[in-house]
């Protein structure tokens, strides 16, 4: 079998071709394609704009603004630039960039209350890991860093049974020979 297909390279196209293709995946492609950083602004407002009109179901509309958003990061200023902007256009268009724009803000938020629980619960651990076996060296803290929530609670619990230091390290090793809860 011969494969025979064309590469594109996005960053090498210009985004202005795209402006009139009502087209999700066009949409999408538009933030990685080559944007003059004067422009940044306008394409993520256009992104937007194409994405009102499309008329998609919730979640084809969350993974495109998704993947517009994650390689379309704009700066504070830019995007107080880009809602005055928003803000110009007419209410339907608005009311459906809005949602838009409300779910990226949410699953942000979503994001950093699970990082700053994690952390929270790192925190705590780490206090409790001292007082239980005395110092933790930084590569241990390193590699409880790593653990996932569910990892640093299950060790909240097992730190209790803990007198030393290798009681930790059996642990860890446990937890990466994956016979402790992920």
């Amino acid at each position: 079998m011969t494969f025979n297909y064309d590469a594109i390279q996005l960053n090498r196209l210009n985004w202005q071709d795209f402006l009139q293709q009502e087209n999700p995946v066009a949409t999408a492609l538009m933030s990685k394609m080559n944007i003059a950083k004067q422009d940044r602004r306008r394409v993520k407002y256009e992104c937007l704009r194409l994405m009102s009109r499309l008329n998609l179901d919730p979640a084809k509309m969350k993974l495109i603004s998704g993947f517009i958003d994650t390689y379309l990061r704009l700066s504070p200023e830019e995007e107080t630039l880009l809602k005055a902007e928003i803000a110009t256009m007419e209410p339907t268009q608005q009311e459906v960039i809005m949602e838009i724009v409300t779910s990226w803000m949410e699953q942000g938020l979503q994001q950093g209350r699970e990082q700053g629980i994690q952390q929270g619960e790192l925190a705590i651990i780490q206090r409790l890991l001292i007082r239980r076996i005395g110092g933790v060296t930084p590569q241990l803290q390193e590699r409880l860093r790593l653990l996932s929530l569910t990892q640093l609670e299950d060790l909240a619990e097992a730190l209790l049974d803990f007198s030393t230091e290798e009681d930790l390290l059996a642990w860890l090793q446990q937890i990466s020979d994956g016979t402790q809860s992920q």
